[in-house]
């Protein structure tokens, strides 16, 4: 029988079911990766599980998002994190050495492998080939522990990339349009795996853009090939070692296909607020007579989306001999260490990419998250700001009024040169930006585990920020309660639990954060659910969007949450509400949403799961399609209370 790359690599890591589209299955989890927003917590809960040592061939703790110090929490958390890395068998990559995607691509990925992560764009790794899948720390937490790591045998979307991508045409133009066609909830179930002629014009950096933002289509992972190039860049970071060649059989079955000709595409660029609401550049530069270019304030270049060593080249390029528009502000925030090393390599005129971006005018920030999770750079009022990110949803970059876009290194580069919206082709011929033969390779702010024959020995650090985890308990036979929120559709994880240089620094903090819960929708919500002591959320369509946080489950159900009843959930926020014991359900009739108003008081009988509701008198009718697994968790209060002091599975 004919496989896909997905279905080779997920059928060779069951451990737990059977390869059948929809079924759930157990994998075995090569290796995990953390970051200090979600790291402290994943660890507080593989602590609680009383496991000594990974058991995963590799997992790493990255110190990537939290780096702005303006007070002892963040440098506390990563003391923490560093400490029980140290003890429990895991690298640790310091602050400063780079973003988590961008340094595991470069040093730690493996073709035919698995990865899950505590962070939505862990499929970044899928650029090389790994079944790489964003998750919430707890589940995190359990395959460290040597646990499977479960989900729904996905169906699998064949992409064909047939042609090649023109002049100051980009892979961040590829993936906008892949969200263009299938939307933000186009890949909900579905693994994007890459195939066609097309796929070997784009570099490995080029295939990881893709994967990356793949998370914003809601697709458990996207994957291309492990061929030549792959093995190429892996020569490139001293890894050869590490490469397999894998691709799809010849008459591999998708469950659907997408065709793509490269050669068509154009510049494209998410608008204002979500990243399907596609434009072309052509249309907001004022090509059009009838239309205005959009006048531009600020432009952030970088990220784990396109941070990578290539997509800087070509800024600095664009930028070379040039100054930034008197009303932008650029700042640019290298993907990683090696990357920012490679770009102060003096070149042929014996200056160096680093130098032509310095000198144009740009602001160079720490190899860091930053500004794509709200960390500093946050735009003026009402100002329009151009970002290399993957995500522009309402108020995350801290400025609520502001007006984001998301778009390629090339256009935002071309753009921060005219202050308006500028289409890259009116560069001209471009130069041919290729992989290097060899990476600078300096893994010095990588520190190794303890020997674990002297791990006993290290004490873990805990600052005063850090407090207990929020534990639900086991599940009641009937839940009466009020519903505290009534929201619409394609409510994201920031919307529940925002980022932000204010509340990052509260992640380790459960008490703390949760007074920020739900305040982008209604600043009053906190302050009632606890008020009511316990509470119902209704939803719309997509709910839970974006991010992996977990704290987007913690908060709730440390505010009282019992249930959350929608229209539809986002792949793993519904899971994080199952691993803390938080009942997700969905209406069977869509329009029932309209018989349940914020106030309705709701009894939920958890032997069948229906509901009434008791102020309207009327029978809700529900869906309540949970595995043997996710009931045993829900029954239990949540995932750590199933685990703790049991065998992992």
């Amino acid at each position: 029988m004919s496989l896909t790359l997905t279905e080779k690599i997920i059928n060779a890591h069951i451990i737990d079911g059977n390869p059948v589209k929809g079924s759930e299955i157990g994998l075995k989890i090569d290796q995990t990766l953390t970051q200090d927003a979600t790291g402290t917590m994943a660890y507080l809960q593989f602590e609680a599980m009383g496991i000594p040592q990974v058991k995963t061939e590799r997992s790493v703790a990255y110190i990537d998002h939290n780096t702005l110090q303006s007070g002892f929490e963040n440098a506390d958390d990563h003391r923490y994190i560093g400490s029980v890395a140290k003890k429990h068998g895991i690298y640790f990559s310091r602050p400063g050495n780079g973003i988590c995607h961008q340094v595991h691509l470069e040093r730690f990925g493996k073709p035919g492998k698995t990865l899950i992560g505590s962070d939505s764009h862990t499929p970044t790794c899928g650029g090389l080939g790994m079944i790489a899948i964003g998750a919430g720390g707890l589940d995190v937490a359990v395959a460290m522990g040597g646990g499977a790591y479960y989900i729904t045998y996905p169906e699998i979307v064949g992409i064909k990339l047939t042609g090649k991508l023109n002049d100051w045409v980009s892979a961040k133009d590829v993936i906008l349009k892949v969200l263009q066609e299938l939307s933000v909830k186009g890949g909900v179930g579905r693994v994007m795996e890459y195939f066609g002629d097309g796929v070997k014009t784009l570099s490995v950096p080029e295939r990881a853009t893709i994967t990356n933002m793949g998370a914003e289509l809601g697709a458990t992972t996207s994957i291309f090939p492990s061929d030549k190039l792959t093995k190429q860049f892996l020569k490139a970071q001293g890894r050869e070692q590490d490469y397999t060649e894998l691709s799809a059989d010849e008459n591999a079955v998708y469950d659907k296909i997408l065709e793509i000709n490269l050669s068509e595409l154009e510049p494209l660029a998410a608008c204002p607020h979500s990243p399907d609401n596609i434009k072309t550049v052509r249309e907001l530069s004022g090509a059009d007579p009838t239309n205005q270019p959009v006048a531009v304030n600020q432009v952030c270049i970088g990220s784990c989306t396109n941070g990578s060593l290539l997509d800087l080249l070509k800024v600095a390029h664009i930028l070379k001999g040039k100054t930034v528009h008197e009303t932008v502000d650029l700042s640019i925030s290298p993907g990683s260490k090696q990357v920012f090393n490679m770009l102060s390599n003096p070149v042929s005129d014996g200056v160096s990419a680093l130098s032509d971006l310095i000198s144009a005018g740009a602001r160079i920030l720490e190899a860091t998250c930053g500004p794509c999770i709200g960390m500093g750079q946050s735009p003026c009022s009402a100002g329009v700001s151009l970002r290399t990110f993957n995500r522009n949803f309402l108020g995350r970059s801290g400025t609520k009024d502001a007006q984001v876009y998301l778009v390629s290194p090339e256009t935002a580069a071309a753009s921060a040169l005219t202050g308006v919206f500028t289409d890259p082709r009116c560069l001209g011929e471009m130069p041919e930006f290729t992989t290097p033969e060899n990476f600078h390779i300096n893994d010095n702010m990588i520190t190794l585990p303890a020997d674990a024959t002297d791990a006993h020995n290290v004490k873990i650090i805990r600052g005063p920020n850090i407090k207990e985890l929020p534990v639900n308990s086991p599940l009641s036979d009937k839940i009466t309660a009020s519903v505290i929120l009534k929201v619409e559709d394609n409510i994201t994880t920031d919307h529940i639990m925002p980022a932000g240089a204010k509340i990052l620094p509260l992640r380790s903090n459960i008490p703390a954060i949760s007074e920020h819960c739900f305040t982008v929708v209604d600043e009053t919500f906190p302050k009632r659910a606890k008020q009511a002591e316990k509470g119902i959320i209704v939803g719309g369509t997509n709910y839970g969007q974006g991010s992996s946080r977990e704290h987007a489950a913690l908060a709730p159900l440390f505010l009282g949450i019992k249930a959350v009843l929608c229209k539809s959930f986002a792949r793993i926020h519904r899971q994080n509400l199952i691993n803390n014991g938080i009942i997700p359900l969905t209406f069977i009739n869509e329009s029932d949403y309209d018989n349940i108003e914020q106030g309705d008081e709701l009894t939920i009988d958890n032997s069948q799961f229906t509901i009434h509701n008791i102020t309207k008198n009327i029978d809700i009718p529900v869906k309540s399609e949970f595995t043997e697994r996710e009931l045993a968790m829900l029954k239990a209060g949540g995932l750590l209370n199933l685990t703790r002091g049991g065998e992992l599975k």
